[in-house]
């Protein structure tokens, strides 16, 4: 089978199941944990069907696998127990009451599979791609990976405990990377797939590919991530002067 018809089947059923459990469990807020995961079956699935086990398939693997089970950890722990996130509740009240659950089928899980498919298109090329060699430009897509996860991981760290500390209750978190970049997790996430793609790169005819990072960098920036948290601060004075003096997605010294 093709490996874009294999994927988009095996997201369709995957984002079908978890809406089913969304439904039982009355949340659908647990389709954040498995973002990560949906683009780790897409790999999978891909990598086994080509039959080719190549370098480049292998090295692109293994960095779709570290960030998706880190973000698929990092997400079921912190919402482990809680109620539907809000932006779900929101959601629900929007639908009104007619049709409520095949909206968010469509809304929320199907356009979920839809967008996974579109940023996956890097790794579906790479890992049915006979050419398999590493060339310098893909150890560059390598390092920018890497100082993307290392973005994420130390961002998301350094917030977990700021927030454990008592002391910082009602605080905003301006510390460590946090001084550089308002958002440093979120610009990690984007850096990552912005390698993933230049890894993938192969030649001029696979340019196309670049509208997988751009689409995860927009859903960032103007959709998913950055909005709503600055839009949660928007009236505070001090989130005011933390704008002024740092950049709001880029990393840069503080003003």
């Amino acid at each position: 089978m093709d490996g874009f018809l294999l994927s988009a089947r095996a997201l369709w059923i995957f984002f079908t199941v978890l809406f089913f459990v969304a439904q039982y469990l009355n949340n659908n807020s647990i389709v954040d944990s498995f973002w990560g995961p949906a683009f780790l079956l897409v790999a999978i699935v891909t990598f086994l069907q080509s039959g080719v086990i190549g370098l480049r398939a292998v090295v692109l693997l293994t960095m779709v696998a570290v960030w998706a089970l880190r973000l698929f950890l990092y997400i079921t722990i912190r919402n482990w127990n809680k109620p539907e996130d809000y932006r779900y509740i929101n959601m629900r009240k929007r639908w009104g009451t007619s049709f409520v659950r095949l909206k968010a089928y469509a809304n929320v899980f199907l356009l979920q599979g839809l967008l996974a498919f579109v940023v996956s298109l890097p790794i579906i090329v790479t890992n049915t791609s006979t050419n398999q060699k590493m060339a310098p430009i893909h150890f560059a897509g390598i390092g920018l990976w890497i100082i993307g996860f290392l973005f994420e991981t130390i961002g998301d760290a350094q917030l977990k405990r700021f927030k454990a500390d008592p002391n910082n209750k009602g605080k905003l978190m301006t510390e460590g990377l946090w001084q550089y970049t308002r958002h440093p997790n979120y610009f990690g996430e984007a850096a990552m797939w912005w390698g993933i793609f230049i890894v993938a790169f192969d030649g001029w005819g696979s340019l196309y590919m670049i509208v997988s990072p751009i689409v995860m960098t927009l859903l960032l920036l103007f959709v998913s991530g950055v909005p709503l948290l600055e839009k949660k601060y928007a009236d505070r004075a001090d989130f005011a002067a933390y704008s002024k003096r740092t950049n709001k997605f880029f990393p840069w010294f503080p003003k």
